[in-house]
């Protein structure tokens, strides 16, 4: 099972910044491959700068549903807005805060 780090207050990775019914997922961070459920989690506990998830390793397992644990990779948590085991809805808003997780991409290239 993986070890969430920062200020989770539930057991379905919600944190003190991000506690919605939807802010169900944790995040693998580059930088330490430990999993914070936002980036304020990790700014406020980690001790280091964080770095971005490079395009070459969205396939990397990265995503953590904290309804029932499943990882995904970032491909996969990019592509959907809920669990593809368990089907938890995840935070659309999120997208919001992809840039500080992982490399952007030029959808609008494609």
């Amino acid at each position: 099972m993986c070890q969430v780090h920062g200020k989770t207050v539930d057991k379905e990775t919600r944190c003190e910044h991000y506690h919605s019914p939807l802010d169900v997922i944790a995040i693998k961070f580059a930088c330490c491959n430990q999993f914070y459920p936002c980036y304020k989690c990790h700014e406020e506990t980690a001790g280091h700068e964080a770095k971005v998830w490079p395009k070459d390793h969205f396939n990397e397992k990265a995503i953590l549903c904290g309804v029932c644990k499943t990882t995904l990779s970032i491909n996969q948590y990019m592509d959907t807005d809920h669990c593809p085991d368990c089907k938890a809805a995840f935070n659309p808003g999120c997208q919001l805060h992809h840039h500080l997780y992982f490399e952007p991409i030029r959808r609008d290239c494609l």
